[in-house]
């Protein structure tokens, strides 16, 4: 019989999703930089696979610049030392000088290393 979910667990990762997001809209690459996997890469609405170096580097000039994102729900599933998080969220964002309210779709790949809970990928979507 399957174990059921372990709320704390889950919480964990909502929190190192929670700390991103908040390095996100912070503007905080250097946190954001430890956040994440080194081999992490964001794949964009458009099917673009970006590096995690190279989006950092695109919100330090500016090209990525995020006011506040709205989470409108999150859900989590735990599988041993992985997780996956998918969650709706309206993001305020400027991209390439154009600011809209993004209606994103994330669905993020973690994997717990050294007792943390580490993005290793995210996939957004529209919905």
């Amino acid at each position: 019989m399957p174990r059921p979910p372990d709320p704390s667990v889950e919480a964990d990762v909502v929190a190192a999703f929670r700390a991103q997001v908040r390095a996100m809209t912070d503007g905080d690459t250097d946190t954001l930089d430890d956040l994440l996997a080194e081999d992490f890469t964001l794949t964009h609405i458009t099917g673009y696979v970006q590096p995690k170096a190279d989006w950092l580097a695109q919100m330090r000039t500016g090209q990525f610049d995020y006011h506040g994102v709205e989470e409108k729900s999150v859900t989590v599933d735990i599988n041993g030392d992985e997780a996956r998080l998918v969650g709706r969220f309206i993001t305020d964002a400027t991209v390439y000088g154009t600011r809209a309210n993004w209606r994103l779709q994330l669905t993020m790949g973690y994997v717990l290393q050294n007792d943390t809970w580490t993005a290793h990928g995210s996939v957004a979507t529209t919905w």
